[in-house]
C-alpha cells in the first residue's frame, strides 16, 4: 500500500487546502498592514545554527541528517523562530526595531499532541530591538487581532514569566538535572511528585517552587505571588513585567499560570499561550527570547508568537463564496475566449470544458455561460 502517508502526515485537500491558502494570505497581509516585512527561511540549516541556544526540548523534536555536500549535520527545521533570530542578527543587521513575519512547513519528529500533524504550517511575528514591555504587548495585541481577522475567537491569553522560576532554582543553587526535573513536575501541575523532589531544598525556596502550580487564575495572582514568593529583585521584576501587561492591554481575556513554562530554556521573559473555545491545547504561543541572536552575532532583545495554520483553518469559520462558472470550450470563439478572459480578471472561476467533454467533476459549478441573440449570458445551473 505505497499509497499510505507516515503516521501524522497527511495531505491538504482541494476544501482544506484553499481554506489553509486563503488564511495565508490574509494573515500575512494583516502583519505586512503593522508592519511586519515577510521573509522565506530555507527549510533545512547546519544543525547547530537550528538548536543554538533553544534548548533540549527542540533538539528532540528536530529531524537529523548528514549534507552530502560538505559533511556537516543539518536539519529540518522544526521552529522558524530561530531562523528569523539569525536574519535579524546577521543578515539585515538594523539598528532599531525590526519586525519580521513568516509561513512555512516545519517538521517534527513526533506530534505536540495526538491530533495534531507531524508537518504544522507554523506561521508567526517576531519584533526585534526593544526591550520594553510595550513590545511585548504590540506582540500580544498582534495575536490577538489575527485570530478576531479570522473570525476564531479567544477564550483567554495565560502568562507567565520565565524568570520567576529561574531565580527560584538560582536561589536554591540546584544542579541542572535536578532543575529539569522539576521543570516536568510544574508543566504537569503533579504537586506530590514536586512536594517530593523539593524534600530536601533549603527554605524558603522549597515553600517558594511548591507554590508556583497554585499560583493561577485572574489579576488578584500577581499580588498573591508578591506575598508568598522571596522579595528577589528578578521575580520582583518579572510580576512588575506581568502587572504591565495586565494593565494596559484590559480588552485583552489575561488569565495567569505562573507553572505553564512551556519553551523555558528558550524563553527568558513573559510567556504567553492563548487558547480558543472548545479546543484543549494551546492554539498559539508565544514570548520574549533576548538574546537569541547572540551566537550569530548580536545578542538582541527579542519577543514573538506562532501558530499553526493547519490547526487553524480546521477551526476557523470558512468563507462562503460563489462556486465555478461553467463554459462551454471555446475552441476559435474569439467572443466567448474574451468573456472568458474577463469574469477571471473579475474574480471568478469559470472551468472551460474541454472538447467532447459534457460537464465537470469539481469545482462545483452553480452557474453556466450560455449563448443568447449572439451574446454570452450567465445562467443559473438548475438542480435536478
Amino acid at each position: 500500500m505505497n499509497w499510505l502517508l507516515p503516521e501524522y502526515l497527511a495531505d491538504a485537500l482541494p476544501a482544506e487546502a484553499a481554506q489553509i491558502e486563503r488564511l495565508r494570505r490574509s494573515l500575512l497581509d494583516h502583519f505586512r498592514l503593522h508592519g511586519y516585512e515577510h521573509v522565506m527561511p530555507p527549510l533545512m540549516e547546519y544543525l547547530e545554527s537550528l538548536l543554538t541556544g533553544t534548548g533540549h526540548d527542540l533538539d528532540l523534536r528536530t529531524f537529523k541528517l548528514v549534507d552530502q555536500l560538505s559533511g556537516r549535520s543539518m536539519g529540518v527545521r522544526a521552529d522558524m523562530t530561530p531562523q528569523a533570530a539569525r536574519i535579524d542578527a546577521h543578515l539585515l543587521n538594523r539598528p532599531g526595531v525590526t519586525r519580521l513575519c513568516y509561513c512555512g512547513s516545519i517538521l517534527h519528529t513526533l506530534p505536540a499532541n495526538v491530533s495534531v500533524s507531524r508537518e504544522p504550517l507554523q506561521i508567526g511575528a517576531e519584533l526585534y530591538g526593544y526591550a520594553g514591555g510595550a513590545a511585548d504587548l504590540e506582540i500580544m495585541r498582534l495575536m490577538a487581532t489575527a485570530f478576531a481577522h479570522v473570525g476564531l475567537p479567544l477564550a483567554r491569553i495565560d502568562l507567565a514569566h520565565a524568570g520567576i522560576f529561574e531565580a527560584l532554582v538560582t536561589a536554591a543553587g540546584l544542579p541542572e538535572s535536578q532543575e529539569s526535573q522539576l521543570l516536568a513536575f510544574l508543566r504537569d501541575k503533579d504537586e506530590p511528585a514536586l512536594a517530593e523532589a523539593l524534600a530536601g531544598v533549603a527554605s524558603p525556596w522549597r515553600e517558594a517552587l511548591a507554590a508556583l502550580p497554585r499560583l493561577y487564575g485572574g489579576a488578584e495572582v500577581i499580588e498573591r505571588a508578591a506575598a508568598v514568593l522571596p522579595a528577589l529583585p528578578a521575580i520582583e521584576e518579572a510580576l512588575s513585567r506581568l502587572r504591565y501587561v495586565l494593565q494596559q492591554a484590559p480588552e485583552l481575556p489575561f488569565s495567569i499560570d505562573l507553572a505553564d513554562l512551556r519553551g523555558y530554556h528558550y524563553h527568558n521573559g513573559i510567556v504567553f499561550a492563548a487558547y480558543c473555545p472548545n479546543y484543549p491545547a494551546a492554539i498559539a504561543l508565544g514570548g520574549r527570547y533576548d538574546g537569541a541572536g547572540e551566537v550569530f552575532g548580536r545578542a538582541r532583545p527579542a519577543t514573538g508568537f506562532s501558530l499553526d495554520l493547519r490547526e487553524v483553518a480546521r477551526l476557523a469559520p470558512r468563507r462562503v463564496g460563489n462556486k465555478a462558472i461553467l463554459a462551454p470550450h471555446a475552441g476559435t470563439d474569439a467572443g466567448l475566449a474574451a468573456e472568458i478572459v474577463r469574469l477571471r480578471a473579475a474574480g471568478e472561476i469559470v472551468v472551460e470544458l474541454l472538447p467532447g467533454e459534457t460537464n465537470c467533476e469539481a469545482p462545483a459549478c452553480d452557474r453556466k455561460l450560455v449563448a443568447v441573440g449572439g451574446q454570452w449570458l450567465i445562467e443559473a445551473i438548475l438542480e435536478d
